[in-house]
């Protein structure tokens, strides 16, 4: 009897163990850590320092402070990335779809190399993975009010590790609405997100003198840039000391750092010009603005990773054949990248690439991710699973795959329209589609109490809903 109880979670089981040892590869080939020049060290910088970063949140720096080597930092964005897995597969368990559809659901997040290498660099999109999938997995799982508040409290922390969260904490409150939950639950779901978000707001504050997140709207302008026409905008003259030359464009976040980008040229007020100028280009251009961030939204669904924005034979989001050593250049607040590591652990913090285990690794990669139609396959099959049981009147089900979904679109057509195009952007959509698809092909929705618990049931019932 316990053998049969167990067998069902063989391939899950297995699926585990693979993605257990891909992490081990990661840990032993690339000792101690990846580093993504020079985001990682302004993260490090913000968490010796423990100030908010002005050009971004720094909740990974917050998540950062609470080490003391980035050797335990990676450990545990492992160990995020494994629960992320566990946690799909419990939910999908939960509304009866069958241990080997669980199992497939969960393997892009064990066996995808780009999602252990996401763990493996000193970066905060891995911690903001684990906050929003966690966030969903509890909205879905336990329809009561305690998880409503919880739930919306997470997106509130994720959002304070990269603003995309924002947008997050909408799309979760609207579908609490459209599924009729209680409104004193949502309300104080909304108020401790707004607790965790305005409490940053406050602390960036007190550091910068003004309220805000840490974002800039330099990054909203070199999206612009890329299809800006000022013979169509006709600025005022301050404002055309940004406008981009005639002839190819850049990639997006050239604009920003490269030494032929007019703000870099022209030396201009970053913040309120790039405001201004960025309104004119959207009132003056909506449709090139939507048109340009879908057709870069779609490189998400190729067939091959697209290197994006660097030219070059190696993207920054693969384990490398070879690192960047860390030099006398400075690195983050007027300290080289030895001085900053060995300021938050007392070592030198600086990638050893060992071999054999980085070359298997490397071989691993070369086939060993998600493709991108597969990924447009997946959001499909959610969709055409949640139109299905909306049509036989299966209302619940289809809730319950709407918000996972809903939050897999936004993370991926968002980022290009107002950023750029990033791999690093897409891999987080991976487990909400996932999880997506498993919940529209389950038999019931997730949030309902299994047969033989009807009291449980009524009882969370009650708690979520406004009758």
């Amino acid at each position: 009897m316990i053998r049969s109880r167990w067998s069902v979670h063989l391939l899950f089981g297995g699926l585990l163990l693979a993605g257990v040892g891909l992490r081990g590869l990661a840990m032993l080939g690339y000792r101690p850590v990846l580093w993504f020049w020079a985001d990682s060290f302004a993260y490090l910088s913000s968490a010796i320092d423990l100030r908010p970063l002005p050009s971004r949140p720094a909740g990974y720096s917050l998540f950062l402070w609470l080490f003391d080597s980035v050797q335990a930092v990676v450990v545990v964005q492992h160990l995020m990335g494994i629960a992320i897995a566990v946690a799909i597969y419990a939910v999908l368990l939960r509304a009866q779809l069958p241990s080997w559809g669980a199992a497939l659901a969960a393997a892009p997040v064990l066996l995808d190399v780009h999602q252990v290498q996401l763990e493996h660099l000193l970066m905060a999109d891995l911690l903001f993975t684990f906050l929003v999938v966690m966030a969903v997995v509890l909205l879905v799982w336990r329809p009561a009010a305690w998880a409503v508040v919880v739930g919306l409290g997470l997106l509130g922390l994720a959002t304070v590790t990269r603003t995309l969260g924002l947008p997050l904490i909408v799309v979760a409150v609207v579908w609490l609405l459209l599924r009729r939950a209680n409104w004193r639950a949502v309300g104080a779901g909304a108020v401790a997100a707004g607790l965790v978000v305005g409490g940053y707001a406050t602390w960036f504050n007190a550091v910068h003198g003004s309220f805000g997140m840490g974002g800039s709207n330099v990054w909203m302008w070199s999206r612009t840039m890329t299809f800006a026409d000022c013979r169509v905008m006709d600025p005022r003259p301050e404002l055309a000391v940004l406008c981009p030359e005639a002839g190819p464009r850049l990639a997006a976040p050239a604009y920003i750092w490269d030494p032929s980008s007019p703000i870099v040229r022209s030396g201009a007020e970053k913040e309120e010009l790039t405001s201004e100028f960025t309104s004119l280009v959207i009132r003056s251009q909506p449709f090139d603005f939507l048109m340009t961030g879908l057709s870069d939204a779609l490189w998400t669904f190729e067939w091959n990773r697209r290197i994006y924005p660097s030219p070059g034979p190696q993207s920054a989001y693969v384990f490398p054949d070879s690192v960047r050593p860390f030099a006398d250049k400075v690195a983050s607040a007027g300290r080289t990248a030895t001085q900053l590591t060995v300021e938050y652990q007392g070592s030198s913090g600086e990638t050893t690439i060992v071999e054999p285990y980085a070359g298997w690794l490397r071989a691993y990669q070369e086939q060993g991710f998600l493709r991108g139609p597969l990924l447009a396959a997946i959001l499909l099959a959610g969709l055409a699973g949640m139109a299905v049981r909306w049509v036989r009147g299966r209302f619940a089900d289809t809730m319950s795959a709407l918000l996972p979904w809903a939050a897999a679109m936004t993370l991926t057509f968002l980022p290009p329209l107002i950023a750029a195009f990033d791999h690093r952007y897409v891999v987080p959509v991976v487990p909400l589609a996932c999880l997506a698809a498993g919940l529209a092909l389950a038999r019931r929705s997730s949030g309902d109490a299994p047969a033989g618990r009807h009291s449980a049931t009524r009882t969370g019932q009650h708690a979520f809903t406004t009758g």
